[in-house]
């Protein structure tokens, strides 16, 4: 197993934040995506669209989530993982925005199978006990 498969998913979580934090310093909204497969993150990233334009022209750049609010954050994301149930390939998205302030984050879960590697347990043989003579 790599290093990054012995790391708890939390410790993880808390790496993905801290590589995104100067990103997330520069945004007032988006979402944040982690990839999961086999308990290990993988792909993570950020979507948003910066630049709104409106009449011709783009508007002020808002400002970013703050030091407060990027703490909020990532707290919220490891609380996430407590929902989290027995599967262990999927993503979880964090939808955020600052409104009046305050940090606002929803966060959807989904899991992902594979039915390949299911039909390669359910076609497995049953044990058959050994005829006796």
């Amino acid at each position: 197993m790599d290093e990054v498969g012995q790391l708890s998913l939390a410790r993880q979580m808390d790496i993905v934040f801290k590589e995104l934090d100067d990103e997330l310093a520069g945004l007032s909204s988006g979402t944040v995506f982690v990839q999961i497969r086999n308990n290990v993150v993988g792909k993570f990233g950020i979507r948003h669209n910066p630049i709104a334009g409106k009449g011709g022209t783009f508007g002020a750049v808002e400002p970013g989530l703050s030091v407060d609010h990027r703490a909020d954050f990532r707290r919220m994301a490891l609380d996430t993982l407590n929902h989290k149930r027995s599967w262990t390939h999927g993503e979880i998205a964090f939808d955020f925005a600052v409104r009046q302030g305050t940090i606002l984050v929803d966060a959807t879960l989904e899991s992902n199978y594979n039915m390949a590697n299911l039909m390669i347990r359910y076609n497995k043989p049953t044990y058959r006990a050994a005829k006796s003579e």
